[in-house]
């Protein structure tokens, strides 16, 4: 019987796909036999990467937030199988601490450059009846404490997924991790901007807030990135997946 988790000969692209948890899938998915294409910000980062995976991976440097930026992008890619919208901000604040410049930015980055990548692929995706995933959050589950635009643009990425679901049954699958918090430099950024004098402290209680006690690790995320963009998850279509170390179970 063939593997169901093997990716042979299909294309994927990941959006911050040069650190963290879209480093670690763009590993996975090479490993898995995808050919990968690595969209980042951070070009030479993301070139360093390509060089070091199999199966002739590319990187290109991509502000998705940039329509005409994402459309030429687009213009070099003639195929794809599975589009990974992995790049994301955040931001710590409540309602009266967010200026609304940076709510504005966290939505331009999570979820209108979701919208973008998503429209602009859907006509090679709809080719290949391929694969949307998208990067969700516990926070766009529960609410989670100072993360007031966060938790609305996670709010929106799940709405938008099971959207797509609705209106792409048989052409694409369209799905979306939520993970809790993972051990990643996303969250070394954060200890830096917020916490530069506590960073012990405040990572304790940040591996305390999964029940299970620590944070999770890039590759359990691309693990289950993997699942679900493989032909093994062929059955599943609009569903927000946690992988939380049981924090939404509380």
């Amino acid at each position: 019987m063939s593997d169901p988790f093997r990716l042979d000969g299909k294309i994927a692209l990941i959006t911050g796909g040069a650190s963290g948890i879209g480093e670690a899938t763009a590993h996975t998915f090479a490993q898995a036999g995808a050919q990968v294409i690595i969209v980042d910000i951070d070009l030479p980062r993301a070139q360093s990467l390509a060089q070091s995976l199999p199966n002739h991976a590319s990187a290109h440097r991509c502000d998705i937030t940039n329509e005409a930026e994402v459309q030429q992008l687009f213009s070099k890619i003639t195929a794809l199988d599975m589009l990974f919208n992995c790049a994301g901000i955040g931001l710590v604040g409540n309602v009266e601490e967010t200026e609304l410049a940076d709510f504005q930015r966290l939505f331009r980055v999570n979820v209108e450059g979701t919208f973008l990548m998503t429209k602009t692929a859907l006509p090679l995706l709809k080719k290949s009846r391929g694969s949307v995933l998208n990067m969700g959050s516990v926070a766009g589950l529960v609410g989670v404490k100072r993360r007031f635009a966060y938790c609305a643009t996670k709010g929106a990425i799940t709405a938008l997924t099971r959207q797509l679901a609705v209106d792409y049954p048989i052409e694409i699958r369209a799905n979306c991790i939520a993970p809790g918090t993972v051990d990643s430099p996303f969250v070394e950024a954060y200890l830096e901007k917020y916490h530069h004098n506590e960073k012990d402290k405040v990572r304790v209680e940040l591996n305390q807030r999964q029940p299970l006690g620590r944070l999770g690790r890039p590759d359990e995320i691309a693990n289950l990135a993997l699942y679900i963009s493989s032909s093994a998850a062929d059955f599943m279509s609009g569903s927000i997946v946690t992988i939380d170390g049981g924090w939404t179970a509380a």
